[in-house]
């Protein structure tokens, strides 16, 4: 079975966290590690974050959570421009490499 990546994108609601997003990276481990660590965020999470992505893999065909940044608004806007750009590189430009 093949391990996949994603990330997750939740919003605080009255009923508590709510997921509104996926980002499929793929199965590069690396690529989709370095990936998360270049988004904007903060990796302690308290009680006023209000936006989290998460880093999550596939194992045995269920969700494992990897770690977890929260985010202001304005820095998920960055977060969605940098994913949408390493993704469409990675998909496009990558496989002219080969």
């Amino acid at each position: 079975m093949e391990t996949q990546f994603y990330l997750l994108l939740s919003l605080k609601t009255p009923r508590g966290f709510e997921n509104y997003g996926q980002y499929f990276l793929g199965d590069d481990r690396e690529a989709a590690h370095g990936l998360f660590e270049s988004l904007k965020g903060k990796g302690e999470i308290d009680g006023a974050a209000l936006l989290h992505t998460d880093l999550m893999e596939t194992v045995n065909e269920l969700p494992v959570k990897i770690k977890t940044i929260a985010c202001t608004l304005e820095e998920q806007g960055c977060n969605s421009k940098l994913i949408a750009r390493e993704i469409f590189r990675q998909r496009n430009l990558d496989s002219y490499e080969e």
